[in-house]
């Protein structure tokens, strides 16, 4: 179980990323001194993803605005499409459409540099709440190479990009239609039910059927077909040819 649920315990990890290494050691002293362990200081995206990957932290503090080739918001993104940890965006940017961009990888949270002791705690415990709350029926294992559901003769998944397939060309997805098919196929031919798939589109504890029926419609108007059987009163359940790993 991820260590998530023992944070009262003072056993949570926290990756920086952050270019402005005085600043990085600053935010790293801030975080001792609160109890919580820094697994580390990282000033690129590249490496961002890596350490996660290699150290998986409970939380990430990530700038946006990075000096490298892989921006925070693509960092962000490859990281919680992958491995689902929870990220804090940091910035000295405000505007609209730097809010906006960053609010497509759904961060926990948006603090603006130099942010106060006192809001960086309040954002850290509100983003391990939400998250322990919103995945506590979840058992994380993710895995780093190509992971293949084969949905029928033409229609395939992977898990570990989000992307799906239609006779090997990419099936543009907007972003709950990409949530859908990630959580129902976590358990391929299992039933997911009705309130774990809001939890995870939308975040909310009850689920609207009115919202999963037109989400699930649409889908089916764009492929041609409906890959989602729909169990009465208990969910979804996906079926698969088979998985190739």
């Amino acid at each position: 179980m991820h260590k998530l649920t023992n944070h009262l315990y003072n056993e949570i990890d926290i990756l920086i990323v952050e270019d402005e290494i005085i600043l990085a050691m600053a935010i790293e002293l801030s975080l001792q001194e609160m109890n919580y362990n820094v697994s580390g200081i990282e000033t690129s995206g590249q490496n961002a993803i890596l350490h996660a990957r290699n150290k998986q932290p409970d939380i990430i503090l990530m700038d946006i605005n990075l000096n490298s080739s892989i921006s925070g918001i693509q960092a962000a993104t490859t990281i919680w499409k992958s491995m689902k940890i929870p990220i804090i965006f940091l910035t000295s940017y405000c505007d609209d459409k730097t809010i906006k961009e960053a609010m497509e990888c759904e961060p926990y949270g948006y603090l603006i540099k130099p942010c106060r002791d006192e809001e960086l705690k309040v954002c850290i415990n509100t983003a391990l709440h939400k998250h322990k709350f919103f995945f506590k029926n979840k058992e994380i294992s993710y895995k780093f190479k190509s992971d293949f559901l084969q949905i029928n003769q033409t229609l395939r998944f992977d898990r570990n990009t989000g992307s799906l397939y239609n006779i090997d060309k990419k099936v543009s997805l907007t972003k709950n239609e990409r949530k859908l098919f990630e959580i129902i196929t976590e358990h391929p031919n299992e039933i997911t039910s009705f309130n774990k798939i809001s939890r995870y589109i939308w975040r909310e504890e009850i689920y609207d059927m009115g919202k999963l029926r037109t989400l699930v419609y649409r889908l089916r108007i764009k492929l041609g077909m409906n890959p989602f059987d729909n169990i009465y009163e208990e969910g979804y359940r996906i079926k698969v040819l088979k998985e190739v790993v």
